[in-house]
Protein backbone atom coordinates (compact mmCIF):
# COMPACT_ATOMS: atom_id res chain seq x y z
CA UNK A 1 0.00 0.00 0.00
CA UNK A 2 1.37 3.02 -0.73
CA UNK A 3 -1.31 5.78 -1.56
CA UNK A 4 0.93 8.77 -0.66
CA UNK A 5 -0.46 10.58 -4.15
CA UNK A 6 -3.24 11.28 -2.23
CA UNK A 7 -1.31 13.28 0.91
CA UNK A 8 -0.09 16.28 1.58
CA UNK A 9 3.81 16.93 0.07
CA UNK A 10 4.78 17.57 4.01
CA UNK A 11 3.16 13.78 4.98
CA UNK A 12 4.60 11.73 2.30
CA UNK A 13 7.66 11.52 3.72
CA UNK A 14 6.05 10.60 7.44
CA UNK A 15 3.72 7.95 6.04
CA UNK A 16 6.69 6.32 4.14
CA UNK A 17 8.44 5.77 7.31
CA UNK A 18 5.40 4.62 8.61
CA UNK A 19 4.44 1.83 6.15
CA UNK A 20 8.76 0.99 6.56
CA UNK A 21 8.30 0.73 10.40
CA UNK A 22 5.37 -1.32 10.33
CA UNK A 23 5.62 -3.54 7.00
CA UNK A 24 3.13 -6.57 6.90
CA UNK A 25 0.57 -4.66 8.35
CA UNK A 26 -2.05 -3.35 6.03
CA UNK A 27 -4.97 -3.00 7.90
CA UNK A 28 -2.83 -0.72 10.21
CA UNK A 29 -1.10 1.45 7.48
CA UNK A 30 -4.76 1.29 5.96
CA UNK A 31 -5.85 3.43 9.22
CA UNK A 32 -3.01 5.51 9.61
CA UNK A 33 -3.15 6.58 5.92
CA UNK A 34 -6.99 6.87 6.01
CA UNK A 35 -6.03 9.88 8.96
CA UNK A 36 -3.17 11.24 6.94
CA UNK A 37 -5.40 12.13 3.81
CA UNK A 38 -7.06 14.19 5.76
CA UNK A 39 -4.41 16.32 7.27
CA UNK A 40 -3.49 18.62 4.70
CA UNK A 41 -5.79 21.57 6.21
CA UNK A 42 -3.52 21.43 9.17
CA UNK A 43 -0.54 20.84 7.47
CA UNK A 44 -1.22 23.91 5.50
CA UNK A 45 -2.41 26.26 8.21
CA UNK A 46 -1.49 25.06 11.52
CA UNK A 47 1.68 23.48 11.11
CA UNK A 48 2.63 23.35 14.69
CA UNK A 49 0.21 20.14 14.62
CA UNK A 50 2.12 18.57 11.87
CA UNK A 51 5.58 18.60 13.63
CA UNK A 52 7.36 15.25 13.07
CA UNK A 53 7.75 14.68 16.58
CA UNK A 54 4.12 14.66 17.24
CA UNK A 55 3.20 13.11 13.91
CA UNK A 56 5.97 9.96 14.89
CA UNK A 57 4.81 9.61 18.12
CA UNK A 58 1.22 9.41 17.68
CA UNK A 59 1.63 6.60 15.23
CA UNK A 60 3.74 4.35 17.06
CA UNK A 61 1.92 2.62 20.17
CA UNK A 62 3.10 3.69 23.52
CA UNK A 63 3.09 0.15 24.49
CA UNK A 64 2.45 -3.27 23.12
CA UNK A 65 1.86 -6.40 24.46
CA UNK A 66 1.96 -9.43 23.00
CA UNK A 67 1.70 -13.00 24.85
CA UNK A 68 0.75 -16.74 25.37
CA UNK A 69 -2.50 -18.06 26.42
CA UNK A 70 -2.25 -21.55 27.39
CA UNK A 71 -5.84 -23.57 28.26
CA UNK A 72 -6.90 -26.77 28.36
CA UNK A 73 -10.53 -27.72 26.83
CA UNK A 74 -13.12 -30.29 27.60
CA UNK A 75 -11.27 -33.37 26.39
CA UNK A 76 -8.20 -32.42 28.58
CA UNK A 77 -5.89 -30.86 25.58
CA UNK A 78 -4.04 -28.52 26.12
CA UNK A 79 -4.28 -25.12 23.04
CA UNK A 80 -2.00 -22.21 22.91
CA UNK A 81 -3.92 -18.92 21.70
CA UNK A 82 -1.73 -15.58 21.53
CA UNK A 83 -3.15 -12.48 23.41
CA UNK A 84 -2.06 -9.18 22.61
CA UNK A 85 -2.88 -5.31 24.26
CA UNK A 86 -1.76 -2.50 22.51
CA UNK A 87 -1.95 0.57 24.71
CA UNK A 88 -1.79 3.32 21.66
CA UNK A 89 -1.72 6.49 23.81
CA UNK A 90 -2.53 8.30 26.94
CA UNK A 91 -1.90 11.83 26.33
CA UNK A 92 -5.96 12.15 27.28
CA UNK A 93 -6.86 9.54 29.96
CA UNK A 94 -6.24 5.73 30.54
CA UNK A 95 -5.87 3.80 27.82
CA UNK A 96 -9.78 2.69 26.71
CA UNK A 97 -10.56 0.52 24.68
CA UNK A 98 -11.78 -3.45 23.75
CA UNK A 99 -11.23 -6.95 23.36
CA UNK A 100 -11.97 -8.76 20.60
CA UNK A 101 -11.61 -12.67 20.37
CA UNK A 102 -11.64 -13.90 16.95
CA UNK A 103 -9.35 -15.99 14.79
CA UNK A 104 -8.14 -13.03 12.70
CA UNK A 105 -6.97 -10.93 15.44
CA UNK A 106 -3.27 -10.49 14.97
CA UNK A 107 -1.22 -7.55 15.38
CA UNK A 108 -1.93 -5.42 12.60
CA UNK A 109 -5.56 -6.00 13.47
CA UNK A 110 -5.17 -4.84 16.61
CA UNK A 111 -3.09 -1.66 16.12
CA UNK A 112 -5.69 -0.27 13.65
CA UNK A 113 -8.39 -0.95 16.09
CA UNK A 114 -5.78 0.92 18.69
CA UNK A 115 -4.95 3.41 16.50
CA UNK A 116 -8.96 4.46 15.09
CA UNK A 117 -10.28 4.47 19.13
CA UNK A 118 -7.36 6.83 20.04
CA UNK A 119 -9.45 9.41 18.21
CA UNK A 120 -12.58 8.38 18.57
CA UNK A 121 -12.33 8.46 22.37
CA UNK A 122 -10.89 12.28 22.17
CA UNK A 123 -14.00 12.75 20.00
CA UNK A 124 -15.94 11.56 22.69
CA UNK A 125 -14.47 14.67 24.93
CA UNK A 126 -14.17 12.31 27.94
CA UNK A 127 -10.48 12.16 29.36
CA UNK A 128 -9.81 8.58 27.90
CA UNK A 129 -7.02 7.55 26.01
CA UNK A 130 -6.67 4.50 23.39
CA UNK A 131 -6.00 1.08 23.03
CA UNK A 132 -7.30 -2.10 22.15
CA UNK A 133 -6.54 -6.14 22.60
CA UNK A 134 -7.62 -9.56 22.45
CA UNK A 135 -6.96 -13.23 21.07
CA UNK A 136 -6.62 -15.19 18.29
CA UNK A 137 -8.95 -17.28 20.31
CA UNK A 138 -12.34 -18.74 18.93
CA UNK A 139 -15.31 -19.17 20.87
CA UNK A 140 -17.65 -20.27 18.92
CA UNK A 141 -18.61 -23.74 19.60
CA UNK A 142 -16.65 -23.39 22.88
CA UNK A 143 -18.80 -24.78 26.23
CA UNK A 144 -18.97 -22.44 28.56
CA UNK A 145 -16.28 -23.71 31.19
CA UNK A 146 -13.71 -23.80 27.82
CA UNK A 147 -14.86 -19.96 27.54
CA UNK A 148 -14.19 -19.81 31.40
CA UNK A 149 -10.97 -21.50 31.50
CA UNK A 150 -9.48 -19.37 28.54
CA UNK A 151 -10.51 -16.11 29.93
CA UNK A 152 -9.01 -16.83 33.04
CA UNK A 153 -5.48 -17.51 31.39
CA UNK A 154 -6.28 -14.33 29.27
CA UNK A 155 -6.42 -12.01 32.50
CA UNK A 156 -3.86 -14.01 34.63
CA UNK A 157 -1.08 -12.50 32.03
CA UNK A 158 -3.14 -9.52 31.36
CA UNK A 159 -4.08 -7.99 34.75
CA UNK A 160 -0.49 -6.92 35.55
CA UNK A 161 -0.91 -4.08 32.82
CA UNK A 162 -4.42 -2.98 33.73
CA UNK A 163 -6.03 -0.45 36.23
CA UNK A 164 -9.04 2.18 36.59
CA UNK A 165 -6.33 4.85 36.05
CA UNK A 166 -3.67 2.37 33.69
CA UNK A 167 -5.75 0.93 31.06
CA UNK A 168 -9.71 0.17 30.98
CA UNK A 169 -10.67 -2.07 28.96
CA UNK A 170 -14.18 -3.60 27.15
CA UNK A 171 -15.57 -6.19 25.22
CA UNK A 172 -15.40 -6.65 21.71
CA UNK A 173 -16.44 -8.97 18.62
CA UNK A 174 -17.01 -12.55 20.88
CA UNK A 175 -16.03 -10.68 23.98
CA UNK A 176 -20.03 -10.29 25.74
CA UNK A 177 -21.14 -9.95 29.32
CA UNK A 178 -20.28 -13.75 29.88
CA UNK A 179 -16.55 -12.98 28.76
CA UNK A 180 -16.35 -9.78 30.60
CA UNK A 181 -17.60 -11.49 33.67
CA UNK A 182 -14.97 -14.46 33.30
CA UNK A 183 -12.25 -11.87 33.09
CA UNK A 184 -13.64 -9.59 35.87
CA UNK A 185 -13.85 -12.33 38.16
CA UNK A 186 -10.43 -13.49 37.55
CA UNK A 187 -8.83 -10.16 38.04
CA UNK A 188 -10.84 -9.60 40.73
CA UNK A 189 -9.58 -12.71 42.15
CA UNK A 190 -5.73 -12.29 41.70
CA UNK A 191 -5.60 -8.62 42.82
CA UNK A 192 -8.27 -9.22 46.13
CA UNK A 193 -9.91 -5.92 44.96
CA UNK A 194 -13.12 -5.08 43.91
CA UNK A 195 -12.03 -2.45 41.37
CA UNK A 196 -14.74 -1.96 39.27
CA UNK A 197 -13.70 0.73 37.19
CA UNK A 198 -11.00 -1.05 35.39
CA UNK A 199 -13.33 -2.91 33.14
CA UNK A 200 -16.90 -1.64 31.55
CA UNK A 201 -19.32 -3.70 29.80
CA UNK A 202 -19.92 -5.25 33.30
CA UNK A 203 -23.44 -7.23 34.49
CA UNK A 204 -25.76 -4.59 36.07
CA UNK A 205 -25.76 -6.59 39.32
CA UNK A 206 -22.19 -6.18 39.56
CA UNK A 207 -20.78 -2.37 38.46
CA UNK A 208 -22.45 -2.31 35.12
CA UNK A 209 -24.31 0.51 33.45
CA UNK A 210 -27.61 0.49 31.75
CA UNK A 211 -27.60 1.02 28.34
CA UNK A 212 -23.99 0.61 28.12
CA UNK A 213 -24.90 -2.87 26.03
CA UNK A 214 -27.52 -0.91 23.50
CA UNK A 215 -24.65 2.12 23.24
CA UNK A 216 -23.13 1.57 19.79
CA UNK A 217 -26.06 0.89 18.44
CA UNK A 218 -28.24 3.21 19.50
CA UNK A 219 -25.60 5.79 18.98
CA UNK A 220 -24.48 5.30 15.47
CA UNK A 221 -28.39 5.13 14.78
CA UNK A 222 -28.19 8.69 16.59
CA UNK A 223 -25.57 9.80 14.64
CA UNK A 224 -27.02 9.41 11.76
CA UNK A 225 -30.78 11.18 13.12
CA UNK A 226 -28.46 14.56 13.30
CA UNK A 227 -26.84 13.72 9.43
CA UNK A 228 -30.71 13.66 8.28
CA UNK A 229 -32.07 16.34 10.76
CA UNK A 230 -28.91 19.00 9.01
CA UNK A 231 -30.59 17.50 5.61
CA UNK A 232 -34.22 18.16 7.00
CA UNK A 233 -34.58 14.58 6.67
CA UNK A 234 -35.42 11.55 9.46
CA UNK A 235 -35.78 8.02 9.52
CA UNK A 236 -38.98 7.80 9.46
CA UNK A 237 -40.24 5.81 6.26
CA UNK A 238 -36.52 4.50 5.31
CA UNK A 239 -35.99 1.19 4.55
CA UNK A 240 -32.81 0.38 6.30
CA UNK A 241 -30.24 -2.79 6.14
CA UNK A 242 -27.98 -3.24 8.51
CA UNK A 243 -25.00 -6.28 8.20
CA UNK A 244 -24.69 -8.15 11.55
CA UNK A 245 -26.76 -9.53 13.95
CA UNK A 246 -24.04 -9.08 16.97
CA UNK A 247 -24.41 -6.60 20.06
CA UNK A 248 -24.21 -4.11 17.30
CA UNK A 249 -26.30 -4.36 14.62
CA UNK A 250 -29.01 -5.35 16.93
CA UNK A 251 -30.08 -2.15 19.13
CA UNK A 252 -29.27 -0.53 15.96
CA UNK A 253 -32.11 -2.48 14.27
CA UNK A 254 -33.71 -1.45 17.25
CA UNK A 255 -33.50 2.14 17.58
CA UNK A 256 -33.63 3.11 13.72
CA UNK A 257 -36.90 0.97 14.45
CA UNK A 258 -38.32 2.80 16.59
CA UNK A 259 -37.30 6.17 15.15
CA UNK A 260 -40.11 4.93 12.29
CA UNK A 261 -37.26 3.36 10.01
CA UNK A 262 -38.36 0.39 8.21
CA UNK A 263 -35.08 -2.43 8.68
CA UNK A 264 -35.12 -5.32 6.03
CA UNK A 265 -32.26 -7.18 6.47
CA UNK A 266 -29.42 -8.52 8.61
CA UNK A 267 -26.45 -10.76 8.47
CA UNK A 268 -24.09 -12.92 9.93
CA UNK A 269 -20.61 -14.74 8.79
CA UNK A 270 -23.19 -17.21 7.01
CA UNK A 271 -25.53 -15.34 5.00
CA UNK A 272 -28.22 -13.11 5.38
CA UNK A 273 -31.45 -12.85 5.80
CA UNK A 274 -34.46 -10.13 4.23
CA UNK A 275 -37.92 -9.63 6.74
CA UNK A 276 -39.81 -7.55 4.15
CA UNK A 277 -42.40 -7.25 7.02
CA UNK A 278 -39.27 -5.51 9.12
CA UNK A 279 -36.78 -7.27 11.63
CA UNK A 280 -38.17 -8.92 14.76
CA UNK A 281 -35.95 -7.54 17.02
CA UNK A 282 -37.14 -9.93 20.02
CA UNK A 283 -36.84 -13.00 18.32
CA UNK A 284 -33.12 -11.83 17.00
CA UNK A 285 -32.00 -10.93 20.36
CA UNK A 286 -33.59 -14.54 21.56
CA UNK A 287 -31.56 -16.14 18.53
CA UNK A 288 -28.08 -14.04 18.73
CA UNK A 289 -27.93 -13.43 22.43
CA UNK A 290 -30.03 -15.71 24.29
CA UNK A 291 -29.55 -18.94 22.48
CA UNK A 292 -26.69 -17.93 20.03
CA UNK A 293 -27.82 -19.59 16.74
CA UNK A 294 -27.28 -18.94 13.42
CA UNK A 295 -29.87 -16.83 11.31
CA UNK A 296 -30.88 -19.82 9.39
CA UNK A 297 -32.60 -20.05 13.00
CA UNK A 298 -34.37 -16.92 12.99
CA UNK A 299 -35.53 -17.17 9.28
CA UNK A 300 -36.33 -20.89 10.28
CA UNK A 301 -38.95 -19.18 12.94
CA UNK A 302 -40.45 -16.68 10.35
CA UNK A 303 -41.00 -18.26 6.90
CA UNK A 304 -41.83 -15.56 4.71
CA UNK A 305 -38.09 -14.60 5.34
CA UNK A 306 -35.53 -15.38 2.54
CA UNK A 307 -32.28 -15.83 3.68
CA UNK A 308 -29.19 -16.13 1.43
CA UNK A 309 -25.61 -17.76 2.02
CA UNK A 310 -22.73 -15.48 1.28
CA UNK A 311 -21.65 -16.18 -1.94
CA UNK A 312 -19.47 -14.92 -4.98
CA UNK A 313 -22.67 -13.30 -6.17
CA UNK A 314 -25.15 -12.50 -3.12
CA UNK A 315 -23.98 -9.93 -0.13
CA UNK A 316 -26.31 -8.01 2.24
CA UNK A 317 -25.41 -5.08 -0.09
CA UNK A 318 -27.31 -6.45 -2.62
CA UNK A 319 -30.62 -5.50 -0.71
CA UNK A 320 -31.68 -2.13 -1.98
CA UNK A 321 -32.60 0.41 0.76
CA UNK A 322 -31.92 4.13 1.63
CA UNK A 323 -29.86 3.66 4.70
CA UNK A 324 -26.88 1.33 4.96
CA UNK A 325 -25.30 0.44 8.48
CA UNK A 326 -22.35 -1.51 8.25
CA UNK A 327 -21.79 -2.95 11.88
CA UNK A 328 -19.94 -6.47 10.93
CA UNK A 329 -16.29 -6.11 10.73
CA UNK A 330 -13.25 -4.39 8.88
CA UNK A 331 -13.54 -3.90 5.31
CA UNK A 332 -16.78 -5.90 4.58
CA UNK A 333 -17.84 -3.27 2.07
CA UNK A 334 -16.06 -3.12 -0.75
CA UNK A 335 -16.16 -0.55 -4.09
CA UNK A 336 -18.14 -2.98 -5.72
CA UNK A 337 -21.09 -3.36 -3.28
CA UNK A 338 -20.46 0.41 -2.71
CA UNK A 339 -21.28 0.86 -6.55
CA UNK A 340 -24.34 -1.57 -6.50
CA UNK A 341 -25.58 0.64 -2.90
CA UNK A 342 -25.32 3.90 -5.28
CA UNK A 343 -27.17 2.07 -8.32
CA UNK A 344 -29.90 1.19 -6.10
CA UNK A 345 -30.72 4.66 -4.44
CA UNK A 346 -28.59 4.69 -1.32
CA UNK A 347 -28.84 8.04 0.56
CA UNK A 348 -26.96 7.35 3.85
CA UNK A 349 -24.15 5.01 5.36
CA UNK A 350 -22.80 5.52 8.91
CA UNK A 351 -20.31 3.02 10.11
CA UNK A 352 -21.50 0.83 13.23
CA UNK A 353 -17.90 -1.18 13.18
CA UNK A 354 -14.68 0.19 12.76
CA UNK A 355 -13.19 0.81 9.61
CA UNK A 356 -15.68 -1.62 7.71
CA UNK A 357 -15.74 0.52 4.42
CA UNK A 358 -12.63 0.16 2.02
CA UNK A 359 -10.66 3.42 1.12
CA UNK A 360 -12.05 3.44 -2.46
CA UNK A 361 -16.17 2.25 -1.28
CA UNK A 362 -15.71 5.74 0.94
CA UNK A 363 -14.60 7.54 -2.36
CA UNK A 364 -17.23 6.50 -4.32
CA UNK A 365 -19.46 7.06 -1.90
CA UNK A 366 -18.71 10.78 -1.27
CA UNK A 367 -18.42 11.39 -5.42
CA UNK A 368 -21.98 10.30 -5.60
CA UNK A 369 -23.13 12.87 -2.72
CA UNK A 370 -24.06 9.99 -0.23
CA UNK A 371 -23.79 10.98 3.42
CA UNK A 372 -21.13 9.30 5.20
CA UNK A 373 -20.15 8.58 8.39
CA UNK A 374 -17.02 6.99 9.83
CA UNK A 375 -17.08 4.55 12.73
CA UNK A 376 -14.36 6.51 14.69
CA UNK A 377 -17.27 8.96 14.73
CA UNK A 378 -20.66 7.00 14.29
CA UNK A 379 -19.61 4.36 16.44
CA UNK A 380 -18.24 6.08 19.85
CA UNK A 381 -21.35 5.49 21.60
CA UNK A 382 -20.28 2.58 22.74
CA UNK A 383 -16.79 3.81 24.76
CA UNK A 384 -18.83 6.72 25.56
CA UNK A 385 -21.09 4.83 27.53
CA UNK A 386 -18.09 3.30 29.37
CA UNK A 387 -16.80 6.30 30.24
CA UNK A 388 -19.84 7.18 32.04
CA UNK A 389 -19.73 3.55 33.17
CA UNK A 390 -16.51 4.57 35.31
CA UNK A 391 -18.14 7.67 36.37
CA UNK A 392 -20.84 5.88 37.89
CA UNK A 393 -17.93 3.08 39.20
CA UNK A 394 -15.74 5.91 40.92
CA UNK A 395 -18.71 7.76 42.21
CA UNK A 396 -20.35 4.26 43.91
CA UNK A 397 -23.37 5.27 42.02
CA UNK A 398 -26.17 4.17 39.31
CA UNK A 399 -27.96 5.88 36.89
CA UNK A 400 -31.62 4.77 35.03
CA UNK A 401 -31.70 3.75 31.74
CA UNK A 402 -33.07 7.00 30.22
CA UNK A 403 -30.51 9.05 32.13
CA UNK A 404 -27.68 7.30 30.46
CA UNK A 405 -29.17 7.03 26.88
CA UNK A 406 -30.00 10.77 27.27
CA UNK A 407 -26.06 11.09 28.21
CA UNK A 408 -25.29 9.55 25.14
CA UNK A 409 -27.77 11.24 22.72
CA UNK A 410 -26.05 14.19 24.21
CA UNK A 411 -22.69 12.54 23.19
CA UNK A 412 -23.42 11.36 20.02
CA UNK A 413 -24.77 14.83 18.75
CA UNK A 414 -21.57 16.79 20.54
CA UNK A 415 -19.53 14.48 18.28
CA UNK A 416 -21.91 14.79 15.03
CA UNK A 417 -21.52 18.97 15.61
CA UNK A 418 -17.75 19.14 16.23
CA UNK A 419 -17.35 17.07 13.08
CA UNK A 420 -19.11 19.36 10.56
CA UNK A 421 -17.82 22.71 12.82
CA UNK A 422 -14.45 21.14 12.06
CA UNK A 423 -15.17 20.45 8.86
CA UNK A 424 -16.23 24.42 7.99
CA UNK A 425 -13.25 25.68 9.78
CA UNK A 426 -11.43 23.68 7.63
CA UNK A 427 -12.78 24.39 3.98
CA UNK A 428 -14.27 21.09 3.85
CA UNK A 429 -18.05 21.41 4.48
CA UNK A 430 -19.86 18.15 4.71
CA UNK A 431 -16.83 15.54 4.74
CA UNK A 432 -17.72 13.82 7.94
CA UNK A 433 -14.40 11.88 7.25
CA UNK A 434 -12.15 14.82 7.07
CA UNK A 435 -14.22 16.48 10.19
CA UNK A 436 -13.77 13.68 11.84
CA UNK A 437 -9.93 12.84 11.68
CA UNK A 438 -9.01 17.05 12.27
CA UNK A 439 -11.00 17.18 15.31
CA UNK A 440 -10.00 14.12 16.85
CA UNK A 441 -5.90 14.49 15.76
CA UNK A 442 -5.89 18.31 17.12
CA UNK A 443 -7.09 17.27 20.46
CA UNK A 444 -4.87 14.32 20.93
CA UNK A 445 -1.97 16.48 19.62
CA UNK A 446 -2.69 19.15 21.73
CA UNK A 447 -2.46 17.23 25.10
CA UNK A 448 0.45 15.23 23.66
CA UNK A 449 2.35 18.98 22.60
CA UNK A 450 2.15 20.17 26.20
CA UNK A 451 2.84 16.90 28.21
CA UNK A 452 6.35 17.12 26.31
CA UNK A 453 8.36 15.02 24.69
CA UNK A 454 7.25 11.58 26.47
Amino acid sequence: MSGTASLHPMLVPMFETVLQRNAGEPEFQQAVLEVFQSLGPIAERRKEYTDWSIIKRICEPERQIIFRVPWVDDKGEVHINRGFRVEFNSALGPYKGGLRFHPSVNLSIIKFLGFEQVFKNALTGMPIGGGKGGSDFDPKGRSDNEIMRFCQSFMTELYRHLGEYTDVPAGDIGVGGREIGYLFGQYKRITNRYEAGVITGKGLTWGGSQARKEATGYGVVFFAEEMLRRVNDSFDGKRVVVSGSGNVAIYAVQKATQLGAHVVAVSDSSGFVVDEDGIDVDLLVDVKEVRRERLTEYSAQRPHTIYTEVGDNSSIWNVPCDIALPCATQNELGEEHARELVANGVKLVAEGANMPTTPAAVHLFQDAGVLYAPGKASNAGGVATSALEMQQNASRDTWDFETTEDRLREIMIGIHDECVLTAEEFNVDGDYVAGANLAGFMRVATAMSALGVI
